[in-house]
């Protein structure tokens, strides 16, 4: 077993050590069953009549068990009477091995490179009795001449057998512990971190937020970038050149990181495959106003892989008061019908009226709306469903279906499970917070969800929470924001392929780029919680399989047959091209071989075909790396698993260096994993004013040593001294403020300290500009408002921040309580 504990702190902060290689440190390699085929084992359909050892679990079907059994016989025909009774178990032993979950070890075949063993590896004192009793078998059971050749001398053949890790020889792993405890189950790590793995399906795209279907049976999916564009993929993962959809022209949106605007949802209508229509939901701009916008479109007859782009027909549009919580779902439930979910307008905390847009019934936004497209080609573009509950309701939007949401990104429907149906048609949405809480909801007919009186189960509002007649749904499950800042909404996984995953809500976080579950406990009505985590050690170790993803997790998605999906950014900018499609695969078990097999119908393309080819891999230094503290940190991003020869050349080279280093007291920050860690965090926002300039320069030679706590303005166009960017002197150094917390009580602090008796407008999201010439130096500031510098209230500490200069604090100071234009 390969562990690290002495070297762990050093490892843990070198920062150019591939993840996947990391992990070998910190993880001892065992659990890692597979098969002859590279691939996990699984539970055959049928029993097992001649390995029967592993009729619960193996890697053999009832065809591959007969054809064990076939051979078994043409060797033993050999035999006579005591031939047969002495050697007929060890034969079927030996043979049976190939339907071990570990037959991979047990063959030497974890490599695919490398030649597979014919026998299996033995333990010795096993190999000295077969040898002993049935050596005469050898040359029957195996053509390698190396082995007839070792056959005649017990030791030179036991010696050929031997595994390298004799953890995995047979007959002691069977009696092993660690390799038979749990076996099949999703693996966890010791905090109870679900170990999954990934496989990469498509790269190189910008801010991919949504992978639809079209339920025709062609199985190709389609994927739409935030720019307005949609791409379509065949089964085999090549891409078409010519877009499917393209309306970039149309769409809204800018390459700031974290505009939340553009092409935000895209749906098949149910009867697609006769009425060849879809729907898209996107940002525009009509003169000085920027809206929502829901559309149909139909696909142009001469071509199934091309859209019409004459044919769109606004189905509704919304007004937008502000860039941001522009919701973006769009989807087809069940009952038919088209559900549209809304942000709640934007800005913070709803200040939209009396009771915010949420808990206005009269409002579109923050909610979730159902109208019925079917045939609407002549008449309304749309009708209401006659039980939308508050089609009787003075002065309620009869579109309302469910209300009281704050911005739900990424919704979906239960299919059910496989067998019983049971949770088919369930609604899934993951509701981005405010300042404290991200919250998981089960949407139906109706309920109020809270918001603005709520933030996940706390009160926000507190007039409106202790109001009696809220009559709020909770949400199945809440997380503070030292988990994530920004919900995305997942699946529950029904697909065939990896069965352990069955009724498993998987989500994910944008900002943290956490990965989590939920499970419904039947027993207790509640829902379990398990992050999930990426493989470590040999878990993902199957050939195409990675073992980390970009941070910023933007979207999931569900393949035709159910397979789950999720998509990630590197730069969550909607013109970067760092994004990449994964699709979540569970190495512990998969589905008998056959189960899950269909036959997509043709698809007819008159496109040029992209063939896929994989990007995501790890590059290993070729020199000693330079361990200084000044390296940039690694990326977190995939990487292969498998480790060769060469690696571990490496690995030992590496081990010589971090001792040097833990020697030398050399530290950095490098976070561990994608799944845990803190990450810069990127906001869907919007940065809605042009760069400033100082009107101070920092680090001025001859200017005096400020004292700790000092603030300055700077970045208003204009020159005008009321306003600007906070720049605050801390620990030597000029730095800016992160806008996360940032509130007028924190602006009245600012103003104060220089001469002004009012706070007109805390401004956020850098609309004075971005400090990038500065470190930003306090993050989460929470003042009461009589502090008498920023310094003396709440924060995370001065220099320490998970925030971009994007997110720039502001204010807008004055002697009069108006703003002047």
């Amino acid at each position: 077993m390969l562990y690290c504990c002495d070297l762990l702190g050093s490892v843990w902060h070198s920062p150019i050590i591939p993840l996947y290689l990391l992990a070998f440190f910190i993880a001892p390699v065992f659990l890692h069953p597979q098969c002859l085929d590279f691939k996990p084992p699984f539970k055959p359909q049928d029993d097992l009549q001649f390995c029967a050892m592993y009729r619960n679990f193996g890697c053999c079907d009832s065809a591959k068990d007969k054809e064990l059994m076939a051979k078994f016989y043409k060797i033993m025909d050999n035999f006579d009477y005591y031939g047969y009774a002495s050697c007929a178990g060890y034969v079927q032993d030996l043979l049976c091995q190939e339907c071990s979950p570990y037959a991979a070890h047990l063959f030497d075949a974890e490599d695919p490179n490398t030649p597979i063993r014919t026998l299996p590896g033995l333990c010795p004192d096993y190999c000295s009795q077969f040898w002993l009793k049935c050596r005469s078998t050898i040359t029957l059971l195996s053509d390698d001449p190396q082995l007839a050749e070792a056959e005649p001398d017990q030791g030179r053949f036991c010696q050929h057998l031997e595994l390298e890790d004799p953890d995995y020889c047979y007959p002691h792993l069977l009696s092993n512990e660690q390799l038979t405890q749990n076996l099949g189950r999703v693996r966890a790590d010791p905090e109870g971190c679900l170990q999954l793995c990934l496989e990469e399906i498509a790269n190189g795209l910008r801010n991919p937020l949504a992978m639809v279907y079209a339920n025709d049976g062609t199985h190709r999916f389609f994927i739409a970038e935030q720019v307005g564009l949609v791409w379509t993929y065949l089964p085999d993962r090549s891409k078409l050149e010519k877009p499917f959809l393209n309306i970039t022209k149309a769409v809204l949106t800018s390459p700031w990181e974290g505009d939340e605007r553009g092409f935000l949802g895209m749906t098949f209508h149910p009867n697609y495959k006769y009425n060849r229509k879809l729907y898209v939901y996107y940002s525009v701009e009509i003169g000085f106003d920027e809206r929502i916008r829901i559309s149909e479109f139909r696909v142009s007859p001469s071509d199934m892989n091309v859209v019409d782009h004459g044919s769109e027909r606004i189905i509704l549009e919304v007004d937008e008061p502000a860039s941001n919580h522009n919701g973006g779902m769009v989807m087809f439930a069940d009952d038919g019908y088209l559900y549209i979910f809304t942000g709640d307008g934007g800005m913070a905390g709803d200040p939209f009226g009396k009771y915010g847009n949420s808990q206005n019934k009269s409002a579109l936004l923050g909610k979730v709306l159902r109208i019925d497209v079917d045939d609407n080609d002549r008449g309304p573009l749309y009708r209401i469903p006659s039980d939308n509950p508050f089609v009787h309701e003075r002065g309620a939007r009869p579109e309302v279906y469910a209300y009281g949401v704050r911005n739900m990104w990424r919704c979906s429907v239960d299919r059910g499970d496989p067998l019983t149906k049971e949770g088919k048609g369930r609604i899934f949405c993951g509701d981005v917070g405010q300042n404290k809480f991200e919250e998981i909801d089960i949407i139906e007919k109706g309920r109020n969800y809270g918001w603005r009186a709520k933030e996940g189960f706390s009160c926000y509002d507190k007039k409106l929470c202790t109001n009696s007649s809220l009559d709020d749904v909770l949400p199945i499950y809440a997380y503070p924001h030292k988990m994530g800042k920004s919900v995305t909404g997942g699946y529950v996984y029904r697909g065939c392929e990896y069965p352990n995953l069955n009724g498993m809500y998987i989500f994910g976080d944008f900002m943290s780029g956490r990965m989590m579950s939920l499970q419904e406990n039947k027993n207790t009505g509640q829902w379990d919680y398990h992050e999930i985590c990426m493989g470590m050690g040999l878990t993902c170790a199957f050939p195409g399989l990675i073992n980390n993803y970009y941070q910023y997790i933007i979207s999931f998605a569900e393949d035709e047959a159910g397979e789950l999906y999720f998509m990630s950014t590197g730069v969550p900018s909607a013109t970067s091209p760092t994004g990449v499609v994964y699709k979540l695969v569970d190495p512990s078990r998969r589905a008998p071989p056959r189960q899950c097999h269909y036959d997509p119908l043709p698809v007819r393309v008159k496109s040029k075909l992209i063939k896929f080819k994989p990007k995501e891999r790890v590059e290993l230094p070729t020199k000693r790396p330079n361990l200084s503290p000044q390296e940039e940190p690694v990326r977190s991003h995939p990487t292969e698993s498998a480790v060769s020869e060469s690696d571990k050349d490496w690995l030992q080279e590496l081990m010589d260096i971090l001792k040097e280093q833990e020697a030398a007291a050399v530290t950095t920050t490098l976070p561990p994993t994608t799944t845990t860690t803190k990450p810069p965090r990127h906001t869907r926002r919007k940065n809605r004013r042009k760069k400033g300039k100082h009107r101070l320069e920092s680090g001025s030679a001859s200017a005096a040593v400020p004292q700790n706590g000092v603030v300055r303005l700077a970045g208003d166009e204009q020159g005008r001294d009321d306003r600007g960017r906070v720049e605050i002197f801390a620990n030597g150094e000029w730095g800016t403020v992160c806008d996360d917390l940032w509130n007028t009580k924190n602006a009245a602090v600012v103003c104060r300290q220089l001469g002004f008796r009012f706070a007109l407008k805390a401004s956020k999201h850098s609309e004075f500009g971005e400090g990038k010439s500065l470190r930003i130096l306090l993050d989460d500031v929470q003042c009461e408002g009589t502090e008498e510098s920023l310094l003396g209230c709440q924060h995370t500490g001065v220099g320490m921040h998970n925030c971009a200069h994007y997110e720039d604090a502001g204010v807008i100071c004055g002697n009069s309580d108006y703003v002047d234009a």
